[in-house]
């Protein structure tokens, strides 16, 4: 199965797949030393899953954007986890994790953030879903699937109890 189709002109997105596919693509960007960083909240859920997924020792990096968001002044500081990088961002390679990429602000509020903990080698990107629709010159290096939404739609990631991803479709605010 495809794990983005169209059902009726609805767009159904399978984050389970999506997840597989993505544990595939990230086993081929990683490097012995590569570090695992997800950005808060869906991101930083991937990240430790791969985590124990790939069998790699400790917990997964985490990432925020919001002190370095363009939009602060109106959104203010979201309730999300905040930055816990145990390990030297100086000289690390990087595998940043996000579940969905659109415009490139919050990759380059995150960029600002980890340069804030010091200067990696190296920063990957790598998503679940790439919706199109950038602002900035991001691309991520792996995207697991590439849909086309309109602006007045979100994709949101969430995670149930045994840890498992879906996807929702939301109204954008």
């Amino acid at each position: 199965m495809n794990p983005a189709s169209a059902n009726s002109g609805a767009l159904f997105l399978d984050a389970e797949g999506l997840y597989r596919e993505l544990l595939h693509g990230v086993q081929r960007l990683l490097q012995p030393n590569t570090q695992l960083v997800g950005i808060t909240s869906g991101g930083a859920w991937m990240a430790e899953r791969l985590q124990k997924d790939l069998g790699r020792p400790g917990e997964a990096g985490v990432i925020s954007s919001a002190m370095h968001r363009d939009d602060f002044a109106r959104r203010g500081l979201a309730p999300t986890a905040q930055t816990r990088l145990d390990f030297d961002v100086n000289g690390a390679h990087i595998l940043l994790l996000d579940d969905v990429l659109y415009t490139g602000r919050t990759i380059r509020a995150v960029l600002n953030e980890l340069f804030d903990y010091g200067r990696p080698a190296q920063v990957a990107l790598a998503v679940l879903v790439d919706r199109g629709g950038r602002e900035l010159p991001v691309q991520a290096d792996y995207a697991a699937a590439r849909v086309s939404l309109p602006a007045t739609q979100a994709l949101a990631l969430a995670r149930d109890s045994g840890g498992l991803f879906t996807f929702a479709l939301e109204t954008a605010s």
